[in-house]
């Protein structure tokens, strides 16, 4: 099963750009993506599909909604199933990131790969989904009394509707506005006789069958970049969707994000991007990294920012989606038109 959307909104998520991706990675034996976010490139991977697919992400909540949805999709349903409500929004927002035991949770996803919650990940994408902007899920909170309460989500809550501008976003929308997951994308799912849990059943079962041969990592990059993850099997294609570097890019990526980590994926991808073995595409924006004229670079227009944001990073934002490329490495497959300038 291929095609399938994506449960949740995500910034930065590349669902634009999935068909040119797959058409340079073409037929693999191998998929990795280390930094996983939204996930549509693996989601719209075509047919037919083989050998092994790893993703890993450092956020713990996003890689405990995929093992958990792989392995108990009608439990993660059931705790998803719930009408969006402010205070139950702010509510499970305190309850997620309560500590001691988000830090307990996390170093756990982190330590042990078969671990997973499904009442953590149906609470997580529910509140995703009704969420504005960033902060979700950040933070940590240690009761209604303590001085150490901190973090941007926890301090914004009282400040915050939930999303409330259309008919919902990923798992909130109303039934007959869910889209249909079926086979070759049909389009939106006009079936308005099926309840919403119906349908959020049906559709976690579609996640859970589409990933299950897939490995889900939690934890730093480079850990599924050695040869035993890629080229030891076969053509590999990789997708890197780092944190961009530029200092004027909108800072949405949560508290996991590392500035850095752009420039060490670039140093990455110089000293393995000939390898025949690797097609890797490296996202970013235009003038981030010195790329040889070896790669392929293909400009394209990214959606516009968050509608809460300010008029400042509204402007910036208008500007920053013009400025997205995506690199491919010298194996990965060339259109016929480049070919001939070569």
């Amino acid at each position: 099963m291929t095609g399938l959307r994506v449960p949740y909104p995500w910034f930065g998520g590349k669902s634009r750009i999935v068909d040119l991706v797959w058409s340079r990675f073409g037929t693999v034996r191998n998929y990795v993506e280390p930094f996983f976010g939204g996930g549509a490139v693996l989601l719209g991977r075509p047919a037919p599909l083989s050998g092994p697919e790893t993703i890993n992400d450092i956020n713990a909540y996003l890689s405990n909604f995929w093992r958990s949805t792989k392995h108990a999709p009608d439990l993660v349903a059931e705790y998803a199933d719930w009408p969006v409500n402010e205070v139950d929004l702010e509510a499970r927002h305190k309850w997620l990131v309560r500590m001691p035991e988000k830090r307990e949770f996390v170093q756990r996803m982190k330590d042990d790969p078969d671990f997973y919650d499904p009442k953590y990940a149906g609470w997580w994408v529910w509140g995703l989904c009704a969420w504005i902007g960033r902060g979700w899920c950040d933070g940590q909170w240690w009761g209604p009394d303590a001085d150490q309460n901190a973090g941007r989500g926890i301090n914004r809550i009282p400040n915050q509707l939930p999303h409330l501008g259309d008919a919902g976003r990923g798992i909130n929308r109303i039934p007959n506005q869910l889209p249909h997951l079926g086979d070759a994308g049909q389009g939106i799912n006009r079936q308005t006789t099926e309840s919403r849990t119906d349908h959020l059943i049906r559709y976690m079962r579609q996640l859970s069958d589409r990933f299950r041969n897939v490995r889900v990592c939690c934890g730093d990059w480079s850990r599924v970049l050695g040869p035993s993850v890629t080229f030891k099997h076969g053509a590999t294609a990789i997708f890197l969707d780092p944190p961009y570097s530029i200092e004027d890019r909108a800072d949405c990526y949560g508290t996991e994000e590392d500035r850095n980590v752009a420039k060490d994926v670039y140093a990455w991808c110089m000293a393995n991007g000939d390898n025949p073995l690797l097609r890797i595409a490296l996202c970013g924006y235009e003038g981030e990294h010195d790329i040889p004229d070896t790669w392929e670079c293909v400009a394209w227009k990214a959606h516009g920012g968050y509608g809460n944001q300010g008029t400042k990073k509204k402007a910036t934002e208008y500007v920053n989606k013009h400025r997205e490329r995506i690199w491919f490495s010298p194996a990965c497959v060339r259109p016929e038109s480049l070919l001939e300038e070569l």
